[in-house]
């Protein structure tokens, strides 16, 4: 429901016409509505499973972003959601936000993990630019690789091969995931130079086939996921005017 909401944000946003305002209206009046049913503001991706954070900010995207297209009816919630990311879902000893939570509010020993606290930084320059700043440079301070440049998927432990159930393979300390969803926040935020290194690792990694009227990376062939996401992480802008 949220990352429909969210495209059809992203619609109206390009000028798109009232063909899904009717949806939009049902989608965001229901993931409101289950917020408020939660014991802590916060959805379930999967039944009986904790709440994964990146999954949850894009309901609060959708909802931010209803608020700036149609009108604030749900301000009040955005805010106390924020609130309490900031004040009871920050992990003490990195500041950034927790990559999973338990769903009705009881401490849950997971860790902070590099992919997710990226998309994370992502998702919320849509809905506080300064919060979003604050964690993007606590993930550059704690997850940044040099040599070749990406982001790890822990900060307090090397793995220079592995397997990790939400970012996939890890080669050289670096989650491929990780990397490709930082290039997001390192484009919002314009940091030029880091953003030359982590797309020279991600052709290193994707490796180029230019055509005639588009370009295309080799390992789309296998992950195309991974080529749209990338291309979603290049082109990070503001959606809406800052001044708004």
């Amino acid at each position: 429901l949220s990352i429909l909401g969210w495209m059809i944000s992203g619609y109206k946003v390009i000028g798109g016409s009232d063909k899904y305002d009717d949806l939009f209206y049902q989608l965001c009046s229901a993931l409101n509505w289950r917020m408020k049913q939660s014991p802590t503001l916060n959805l379930q991706t999967y039944p009986d499973e904790p709440v994964y954070v990146p999954d949850m900010m894009v309901t609060i995207v959708t909802l931010s972003n209803f608020n700036r297209l149609c009108d604030n009816r749900y301000d009040a919630t955005v805010e106390e959601w924020l609130r309490r990311a900031k004040m009871e879902w920050t992990d003490k000893e990195t500041g950034l936000l927790k990559s999973f939570l338990n769903y009705n509010g009881s401490e849950l020993s997971e860790p902070i993990k590099g992919s997710y606290s990226a998309l994370i930084c992502y998702y919320l320059t849509f809905v506080d630019e300064a919060f979003a700043k604050d964690q993007y440079e606590r993930v550059k301070e704690l997850f940044l690789q040099r040599s070749p440049t990406g982001i790890q998927e822990y900060y307090d432990r090397s793995c220079w091969l592995g397997l990790d159930i939400d970012s996939g393979p890890i080669i050289m300390n670096l989650s491929p995931s990780g990397t490709a969803f930082f290039i997001g926040p390192v484009t919002y935020f314009q940091d030029r130079e880091l953003r030359k290194e982590l797309l020279r690792t991600a052709e290193i990694a994707g490796s180029t086939l230019r055509g005639w009227n588009n370009n295309h990376y080799l390992l789309a062939n296998m992950a195309l996921v991974g080529e749209a996401i990338t291309l979603a992480m290049r082109t990070s802008v503001p959606w809406f005017n800052k001044a708004e």
